[in-house]
């Protein structure tokens, strides 16, 4: 469900605080707010924010001549691709530049009179999201524009063809390019937006890309792609297992959870000291994360941390927690009886019930007393590390959140103990 963001008047409000007026002609005046957030096909010589960085001051002009570069209004030697990982790299290097870059977009897809340009301005959004957060103070903002397109393609239409009609009034054109500019060209803008708003929801938690390494072309074609094609990362059970239905039609399990899970056994993961505790390389991992979404498990992989960390974040990511929120009361209520945390086991939807007993049986080769020895890791330690990925509390209360996280270790520790899942070896 989506919750409803700021109210316009906040958002003009915001606006009128943050913004850093700009003026235009011989007399200096200043533009206002209506036309400091409605495209324009000229440079900027100064940031859209507000901000004393004198790096910023320099790179947020350049950064709006790249946005127009990607928007297809400037001419650039670059292609598209490096257009966008040229912007994306900027912004993930530098924080103060991410706020700019997203109120730029604002800005170019507002009163945008060309509907190809405008479709590539909300997906230069989209491809950004994948990468970085708009600061806190930000989001708001961000999310109350694009909550307002969510349902906007006859609005935008209307509006596309108002715009060109008032400019052909004022300026003759050609009938080519009047076509041009009102002809449908890519994805609904709605498309972008629920995309957006829920890849917003998310990076604002997850905080976009982790590691040293910096943003490639890879992973740049990966974020545009994931706007049509879900990600085996952050979608719901259901989606992953729709989508693997033409290349593995017999599965009952997600593919990316089976194969990750035999990488962390094939590379003796039941053997490796602090499995599941200690992370692997996050560059490495984000380099897996790539491989698996085009269905992929490189043969080079040598450390079980890599996979075994990747599984984890799969588990974490999911849209919605293997064991749903409605049982998430029961399960906490039911942390210290065995009979009654299995029984709720069996309530779950069956994908669900499938995929949560798959990590049971998983996590209890792991709990072995011979395994144990050499990982360290006892049933205690693997429903620590384990149970957040499974049950999401959502209280805002921090009393509580401590107070359930012990109450949700306990309730995974008492599957891995006594939940019989001898039903799912050989399952895929």
């Amino acid at each position: 469900t989506l919750r409803k963001p700021i109210s316009q008047s906040s958002m003009a409000d915001w606006a009128s605080k943050n913004l850093n007026m700009h003026t235009q002609g011989i007399f200096r005046r200043r533009l206002s707010i209506a036309n400091m957030l409605s495209w324009n096909g000229g440079s900027i010589k100064k940031p859209m924010l507000i901000t004393s960085d004198r790096a910023i001051k320099k790179e947020a002009c350049e950064m709006f001549k790249l946005v127009q570069s990607y928007m297809g209004d400037r001419q650039s030697r670059l292609d598209r691709n490096h257009v966008a990982l040229v912007t994306v790299t900027k912004c993930w290097s530098v924080q103060g530049l991410r706020d700019e870059l997203y109120i730029q977009l604002i800005r170019q897809t507002t009163d945008n009179m060309c509907y190809r340009s405008l479709a590539w301005g909300w997906e230069l959004m989209a491809i950004s999201l994948a990468f970085f957060s708009p600061s806190p103070k930000f989001q708001s903002y961000l999310e109350g524009y694009i909550y307002r397109h969510l349902d906007s393609d006859e609005n935008i239409a209307q509006r596309i063809k108002e715009l060109v009609d008032l400019k052909n009034k004022k300026n003759s054109k050609s009938r080519k390019k009047r076509k041009q500019n009102t002809e449908d060209e890519g994805l609904p803008i709605s498309t972008y937006a629920k995309y957006c708003y829920r890849k917003l929801q998310k990076v604002a938690i997850t905080g976009g890309k982790k590691g040293l390494r910096k943003p490639t072309v890879e992973e740049i074609t990966h974020a545009r792609n994931a706007i049509v094609t879900p990600s085996l990362f952050g979608s719901s059970l259901e989606e992953i297992m729709l989508r693997q239905q033409d290349m593995y039609p017999g599965n009952k399990l997600p593919w990316v959870q089976t194969q990750l899970s035999q990488q962390v056994l094939a590379l003796g993961g039941e053997q490796t000291e602090g499995i599941f505790r200690i992370p692997g390389d996050i560059d490495e991992v984000n380099a897996l994360k790539l491989q698996v979404d085009q269905w992929r498990i490189p043969s080079s992989l040598s450390d079980p941390n890599i996979p075994a960390s990747l599984l984890k974040l799969w588990y974490r990511e999911l849209e919605e927690p293997v064991i749903p929120q409605q049982f998430y009361k029961e399960c906490i209520s039911n942390y210290e009886n065995p009979d009654a945390a299995v029984a709720v086991v069996q309530l779950l939807p069956e994908l669900n019930r499938l995929v949560l007993c798959y990590l049971i049986h998983f996590l209890q080769i792991f709990a072995q007393p011979s395994n144990v020895g050499r990982t360290k890791m006892d049933v205690n330690n693997l429903a620590m590390v384990m149970a957040p990925n499974c049950l999401r509390c959502q209280s805002d209360d921090p009393r509580v959140i401590f107070e359930n996280t012990r109450k949700e270790m306990s309730f995974l520790r008492m599957l891995i103990v006594h939940l019989d899942t001898s039903f799912i070896k050989g399952l895929v």
